[in-house]
């Protein structure tokens, strides 16, 4: 679980992390341009508006995102997708990420498809301790009777895999992969 009050920063500084053992001269320059913009935001902070939205997940992904034709054969990490996702409650973002998924994707829907699995592994334990919390009489707001979680996702292909659980075989791999795990 990535741990930040900077939220607005972590993605940048994600991608300039990874270069820490061989930096080139575009690194550097993002650093000093992460600084400056730090040394400019120092007094600004996160605004917090609870409202009584309960919990929201909202989930995109970037197919080969970082793909380069000039390094894609030297270096084969450039084939990844990166992918984000931010669980709020109340409003309120309680946990996010900005990472380059584990696997290569052969599409954006797969690529999003992918997102959307990581960030439900997250929510749902989330969902279950507020429900627990719910059993032992601590307070937890929400509007409907049990808690639940909106979900947003923007590509209609990973949308259609996760609501209709047919499989074809464009699809066969993801089965494998991430329905019948989650099953288990």
């Amino acid at each position: 679980m990535e741990k930040s009050t900077r939220p607005d920063i972590s993605c940048a500084v994600h991608q300039c992390a990874r270069h820490c053992a061989n930096p080139k001269i575009q690194c550097t320059a993002a650093v000093k341009r992460i600084g400056r913009y730090l040394l400019g935001t120092k007094d600004k902070g996160l605004i917090m508006k609870p409202n009584q939205e309960g919990m929201e997940c909202w989930v995109d992904a970037a197919h080969a995102s970082e793909w380069n034709n000039k390094t894609a054969s030297s270096d084969p990490s450039t084939a990844r997708s990166r992918m984000g996702y931010i669980i709020t409650y109340a409003g309120c973002p309680m946990h996010w990420s900005s990472r380059m998924q584990t696997e290569i994707a052969l599409s954006t829907t797969e690529a999003e498809y992918i997102a959307l699995s990581q960030a439900m592994r997250e929510v749902l334990p989330i969902i279950w301790l507020m429900e627990e919390a719910k059993q032992q009489g601590i307070p937890v707001m929400n509007a409907a009777p049990k808690v639940h979680c909106n979900v947003f996702e923007n590509n209609a292909g990973a949308i259609e895999i996760a609501n209709v659980p047919k499989m074809r075989p464009r699809t066969k791999h993801l089965n494998i992969k991430y329905i019948t795990s989650e099953k288990k």
